[in-house]
């Protein structure tokens, strides 16, 4: 369980997220949505530890990950895999080095890692014939795969997708959100995604709005269209450009 309790964070004295109360469920896909500039990507990467909050706590299987030892922390992220928003691949590498890159770092032998990579680039349904290739040679939705597949290596218990689908068209966007949800029956993770595709609801179990700094509402994805929330009901119908207008 990620409990998050009475999350600050502040840049330059302005308040991003404020006071933020979130619990997401074990072995489940939450969908956080949000306008542009709302705080998401602030957020999820404050659930992994890669920024720190103003104020507040979140603990991740009852452990403060705010208060985690640097050694204690390096654990930690073992235990967590982070798909950035555009892959984030290295354009020098080769698809087998991206994907095996923190194994070959930690000193093991390309022969050890090579089946490793065959298999996660398998869970994204990528053909160990691409190998060798640079990213540079790969459609939007390979590289999107790939950076999947490195997260995987190193056997995360949770995955944080930072719009996973940006960029891509409708189609390989269906393909990456099945290819998540796939992932996440087999592999029974917990995935936590920051998305404003409306049809990421139609594989994801629950869903939080996060507006000026606060969630806004949580809820099962499979009964979001009945909702009677203002936020929900307005961000729905693209009503998002312009404030928020409450009851």
């Amino acid at each position: 369980m990620i409990t998050i309790k009475h999350l600050t964070k502040e840049f330059n004295g302005r308040k991003v997220l404020d006071n933020l109360n979130l619990e997401l469920p074990d072995g489940k896909m939450t969908v956080i949505i949000g306008r542009s500039g709302e705080g998401k990507s602030v957020l999820l990467k404050s659930i992994i530890g890669l920024l720190y909050p103003t104020s507040g706590s979140i603990s991740i299987d009852n452990k403060e990950v705010t208060r985690l030892s640097e050694r204690e922390r390096e654990t930690f992220y073992k235990t967590c895999g982070y798909v950035f928003q555009f892959a984030a691949l290295l354009d020098s590498l080769t698809v087998f080095e991206n994907v095996g890159l923190s194994l070959l770092e930690h000193g093991l032998k390309e022969e050890e890692v090579r089946p490793l990579v065959i298999e996660k680039l398998a869970l994204v349904e990528l053909h160990s014939d691409i190998m060798d290739r640079y990213p540079s040679d790969l459609s939007g939705g390979m590289r999107k795969r790939v950076g999947i597949a490195r997260t995987l290596i190193s056997h995360p218990s949770i995955i944080l997708y930072d719009e996973p689908t940006t960029g891509l068209d409708p189609i390989t966007s269906r393909v990456v959100h099945e290819l998540m949800r796939d992932m996440q029956k087999r592999l029974k993770v917990t995935s936590v995604i920051i998305s404003h595709d409306l049809e990421v609801f139609k594989y994801v179990d629950y869903v939080a709005l996060l507006y000026e700094g606060n969630i806004k509402y949580f809820g099962e994805a499979s009964t979001i269209w009945e909702s009677d929330n203002p936020y929900i009901y307005q961000f729905i119908r693209g009503l998002t450009t312009g404030p928020i207008q409450q009851n």
